[in-house]
């Protein structure tokens, strides 16, 4: 038993490894994906808080000569996070059972109290009750291993490359030792210093990935005051613990402004100086979503608990039970897993982010704790005092077994090739060294980045975010990787950095000015450009701000329609031919709303050059890109004017 115990981490974090290399992502997924690869391949700076561990950990393992793409590999290291963060979740719960010792299964059930001729007799506990109690316990751990494993959002940060994979490691590795610490200063004796020093350590690893390692803090000190009490040795040992934290927290996030003083392609904030630096760690661009309202929180806070069953699905009764039991059994454990619970939710909540999913998972971890506490008292009620434990054990697989299938089809990204055709096929459509004005980061400029940076897929091609450029650091990434884009907008560009100034030091700025320099400098990119090379918009662009009035081109021009973008061409009559729509985007069978998206954007701008063809009476040009539509997307409902064309 003590060998299965020895290897029963090594044994779940292979099981949760096998399953996430099926659902694993062969190429980039949507929202930060690609951005993300490119940054750890070439290495560069991410998007704040800049997350350097997960930066320089994924620029290593892409040096691992593995025969695979940089971005499968990548794919295959979040997966391999997950899968550990599995088994160090299983290593902890072993470590709480084997030093609670109050489940009345293992303890008093193994024990039976009879009274013969007004005497007590104590029959002490037999062999086989204690091995069966430590199968029991063995079970329970397993059971809230696999909740973990396939509840639905744990399981997806296994299938691409993303910070929350690393995070979750980390988180559980923090939790470990928070547990070790505690048992050991429980123990009796000397209280030792070494395993929250770990802690202090595994701590500034968790801050400089992801600064939602935050959330466990209110949990890790209820643990070190219990454990330790509130006095002048504790509050020593904080200053101990600090002085091992600040040092390895600055020491990585020195990366930011060492690598940003090499320039490297992808150098978001350019983190050069304190105040850029600051400014990054700090997330300072995405504070403005965070304790936004009372409205918003509410709103989180509805979708937390109604994707709830979603997330675990039938294994929600089970940590639902370990709730209860735990308070009972464990009152200790319960209190710091009820706070770890409790202090996410009222944080990430009050985050008004439509990606919010991955911030619950110190929750998701919590309840999968609580359920190993519920498998146990299931067992107990389900005939355990008979030492026949095959129905509930069969029960419990039962459980798992559904959560795992009702989650496999949403997570699942083995045939997820969308974002890298998509993105392949339109930067592919434009011509030679042109420049595309788009905002569509989730769905081909995030891909984009790897593409262009690690593959050097048309890196003549030139990809302006129109968002980004309402951002200082950005106009050093363009001229870095795009010299003379900004050629002609000098005096334009100084002129807006200058009312930017005040706004990112949240000084007194004027908000109309900005806003009107900003225009000119999207108008100026238009004009200054389109007589040396190809200029496209994108169709959100067109269909939001050119529509509204917030963008407009120089006078003199006008947009067509081409395969996925619009053209700018001079305002005259003359036909402006387009390629033939010979791409292919593979969908795959999970549809969401970023695939989704992609259909009915590729498709509307078919329909678009649909309709120009048949402005100058070409039938079966419109034929063509009609025809596209019906046999790949359909998804999309032609418009009624194209329904006739082709009957």
């Amino acid at each position: 038993m003590n060998n299965a115990k020895k290897y029963f981490p090594f044994a779940t974090s292979s099981i949760a490894f096998i399953v996430y290399l099926i659902t694993l992502a062969p190429s980039v997924i949507q929202i930060d994906s690609g951005e993300l690869a490119a940054v750890q391949v070439t290495p560069g700076i991410a998007h704040p808080t800049g997350y350097p561990l997960f930066t320089l950990l994924g620029y290593l393992f892409s040096l691992v000569p593995f025969p695979f793409s940089q971005i499968y590999k990548l794919n295959l290291l979040a997966a391999l996070w997950c899968a550990a963060g599995v088994g160090v979740f299983t290593y902890s719960m072993i470590i709480v059972l084997d030093h609670l010792k109050l489940f009345s299964i293992i303890k008093e059930s193994a024990k039976q109290i009879k009274k013969s001729k007004g005497k007590q007799i104590v029959r002490k506990t037999s062999q086989k009750e204690i091995i069966v109690g430590e199968k029991v316990k063995l079970f329970a751990v397993f059971t809230g291993a696999m909740i973990l494993t396939f509840s639905r959002t744990f399981w997806f940060q296994s299938t691409s490359v993303e910070v929350y994979s690393l995070h979750i490691l980390l988180m559980n590795l923090i939790i470990l030792f928070l547990i070790k610490a505690f048992v050991a200063d429980k123990s009796g004796g000397l209280k030792d210093v070494r395993h929250w020093l770990l802690f202090a350590f595994l701590l500034a690893l968790g801050f400089s990935n992801h600064m939602t390692t935050l959330l466990i803090l209110p949990a890790a000190a209820y643990f070190y005051f219990n454990s330790r009490g509130f006095n002048k040795d504790s509050i020593k040992t904080i200053f101990i613990m600090l002085s091992l934290f600040f040092p390895i927290l600055i020491l990585l996030y020195l990366y930011l402004p060492f690598q940003a003083s090499s320039n490297p392609a992808i150098n978001w904030g350019n983190p050069l100086d304190f105040e850029k630096i600051f400014r990054h760690i700090s997330g300072k661009q995405y504070q403005v979503w965070l304790f936004s309202s009372t409205d918003a929180a509410k709103r989180q806070f509805v979708y937390f608990f109604n994707s709830l069953p979603k997330e675990l699905n039938i294994s929600l009764f089970v940590a639902a039970v370990g709730l209860f039991t735990s308070y009972f059994y464990a009152k200790k454990f319960f209190v710091f897993l009820i706070i770890a619970f409790v202090s996410t939710i009222l944080y990430s909540i009050n985050y008004d982010i439509v990606d919010i999913d991955s911030y619950f998972l110190l929750a998701f971890i919590s309840l999968s704790m609580f359920a190993v506490f519920g498998v146990i008292k299931l067992v107990e009620m389900l005939h355990f005092k008979k030492l026949n434990f095959i129905v509930p054990v069969s029960v419990i697989i039962i459980f798992i077994a559904i959560e795992m299938f009702s989650n496999y089809k949403e997570v699942n990204q083995s045939g997820t090739y969308t974002f890298e055709d998509y993105t392949k096929a339109l930067v592919g459509s434009a011509e030679p060294n042109s420049i595309i004005f788009s905002y569509q980061w989730d769905y081909f400029i995030s891909p984009a980045y790897y593409f262009q940076f690690v593959e050097n897929y048309r890196k003549d091609v030139t990809i302006v975010d129109k968002e980004l450029l309402r951002r200082s650091w950005y106009y050093n990434q363009l001229n870095r990787n795009f010299p003379g884009l900004l050629t002609g907008l000098e005096s334009e560009v100084s002129l807006f950095l200058g009312a930017l100034k005040p706004f990112e030091r949240d000084e007194n700025y004027n908000p109309q000015l900005l806003e009107t320099r900003y225009r000119n400098i999207m108008t100026g990119l238009v004009s200054t450009n389109i007589d040396k090379r190809a200029f496209y918009i994108a169709p959100e662009v067109f269909e939001n701000e050119m529509q509204r009035g917030e963008f407009a081109l120089p006078p003199g021009f006008a947009l067509v329609p081409d395969l996925f973008l619009f053209k700018v061409v001079k305002s005259n009559s003359n036909y402006i031919p387009a390629k033939n729509p010979d791409f292919k985007i593979r969908f795959p069978a999970n549809a969401n709303h970023y695939t989704n998206f992609i259909e009915q954007k590729v498709g509307s701008m078919l329909s678009n050059r649909a309709m120009y063809e048949l402005k100058f009476d070409k039938v079966e040009r419109a034929k063509l890109y009609i025809n596209k539509i019906k046999n790949d997307f359909p998804g999309y409902q032609l418009p009624q004017g194209l329904e006739g064309v082709i009957k």
